[in-house]
C-alpha cells in the first residue's frame, strides 16, 4: 500500500464537497487498467539481481541502519499488487517489494520486508523498521510523524459488483455499507462522508473498516459491503483477480503521490534513499519494475525529500 484527502470531495454528497473537489481532478482511466495489465496476475518479482552497489550512496547511510547488513522495511502484505504474499503465505512480493529489493542492493545490503498492519507501520520507524515502504500517500499529518522519500503516485477508485446491482451512485452513497482499510486515506475520507450524511439529516453510511485489503476486497465479493474505495493500482488488480465478479464505479479519483517513511529529523536515511531511488529512475530499473507489474503510468520521475506539491490523496 499511499495518502491529503482528495476522493470524498468528487463523491458530491453536498454542494460544497463539489466544489472542493475542483483543486484535484479526475485522472483517466490508466491507473487502475494497467494494473489487469497481464503481468499484474504474476506473483514473480523482477529480477532485481542485475542492480549493484553503489559505493557513494552506501556511504549515506548512516550506520544505525548499516550495522546489521540489512534493510528492513515494514509494510502491509495485503495491498497488491503493490505488497502482498505469494502463494506460499509468507514470501512478500509486488512492485513495492522489488524497489525495495532493488534499494537495498544499491546500499549494499539484504532486503528485510517484514509484514505489518498498516496504521502500525509509522509509529515503528526507526525502532523496529529502517524504513515503510507500504503505498504511502504524503500528507501533511503524516509529514508531522516521518519524512518521506517520493517513489510512485496513484488515484483512489470505487469498486462495486460486476454490473453495479445495487445502482450505487458516488454523488450519494449515504446509506450505503461502506468497506475501507483501516487507517487508510480513503478511510478518513469516508468518515468525513458520513458526517456529512448526518450534517445533511441523510441515511448514515456504515463503514466496514478492515486490517486487510484483502477483507476489504471479500466484503463486496460477498456482499457484506456495497462498495469498496482502495487505490487505483490495488483496486483494478482486485477487479483482476476476483474472476471477473466486481467493477471499478466511475473514474480515478485524483492523484497523489506516495512515499518511502523515515524516521522524522534522520535526514541521513533520507539523503541516502533520495539519492538511490533516484539512481534506480535514471538509470531504468524502477522502470522497468513498475512495468513488469503493469503499474508503470505511476511511474515518477523525481524522488524528492518532503514534497510539498503534493496532488490528492489515496492510501
Amino acid at each position: 500500500m499511499m495518502r491529503n484527502l482528495k476522493g470524498w470531495a468528487a463523491l458530491a454528497l453536498s454542494a460544497a464537497m463539489v466544489v472542493s473537489m475542483g483543486a484535484c481532478g479526475t485522472s483517466d482511466k490508466t491507473d487502475s487498467q494497467a494494473s489487469v495489465d497481464s503481468n499484474s496476475s504474476s506473483t514473480t518479482g523482477y529480477d532485481v539481481s542485475g542492480v549493484k552497489k553503489d559505493e557513494k550512496i552506501a556511504k549515506m547511510l548512516p550506520s544505525s541502519v548499516t550495522k546489521d547488513g540489512k534493510l528492513t522495511v515494514g509494510m502491509d502484505t495485503s495491498y497488491a499488487p503493490a505488497e502482498f504474499l505469494a502463494a506460499d503465505g509468507k514470501t512478500p512480493v509486488g512492485f513495492d517489494v522489488d524497489i525495495v529489493k532493488a534499494l537495498a542492493k544499491t546500499f549494499g545490503l539484504e532486503a528485510d520486508p517484514q509484514t505489518s498492519n498498516f496504521d502500525s507501520i509509522i509509529p515503528s520507524i526507526g525502532s523496529k523498521y529502517d524504513i515503510g515502504v507500504s503505498s504511502f500517500t504524503i500528507t501533511p499529518e503524516r509529514m508531522k510523524a516521518v519524512d518521506f522519500v517520493s517513489m510512485f503516485k496513484a488515484g483512489s477508485t470505487w469498486v462495486v459488483k460486476k454490473g453495479n446491482p445495487g445502482k450505487i451512485d458516488t454523488s450519494d452513497l449515504c446509506g450505503l455499507k461502506i468497506a475501507v482499510q483501516t487507517g487508510t486515506t480513503q478511510e478518513e475520507e469516508v468518515n468525513k462522508g458520513a458526517e456529512q450524511c448526518k450534517a445533511d439529516n441523510k441515511l448514515d453510511i456504515q463503514i466496514l473498516s478492515n486490517k486487510l485489503q484483502t477483507d476489504v476486497t471479500t466484503n463486496v465479493v460477498t456482499g457484506k459491503a456495497d462498495v469498496f474505495y482502495a487505490d487505483s493500482p490495488v483496486a483494478g488488480y482486485a477487479i483482476s483477480q476476483t474472476d471477473d465478479q466486481l467493477e471499478a464505479l466511475g473514474e480515478d479519483v485524483g492523484v497523489t503521490k506516495e512515499a518511502v517513511a523515515i524516521k522524522k529529523g534522520d535526514s541521513d536515511t533520507a539523503k541516502a534513499v533520495q539519492a538511490a531511488m533516484q539512481k534506480l529512475m535514471d538509470d531504468g530499473t524502477y522502470m522497468k519494475i513498475l512495468k513488469h507489474w503493469g503499474v508503470e503510468s505511476g511511474a515518477v520521475d523525481k524522488a524528492e525529500i518532503n514534497p510539498t506539491d503534493l496532488g490528492c490523496s489515496a492510501h
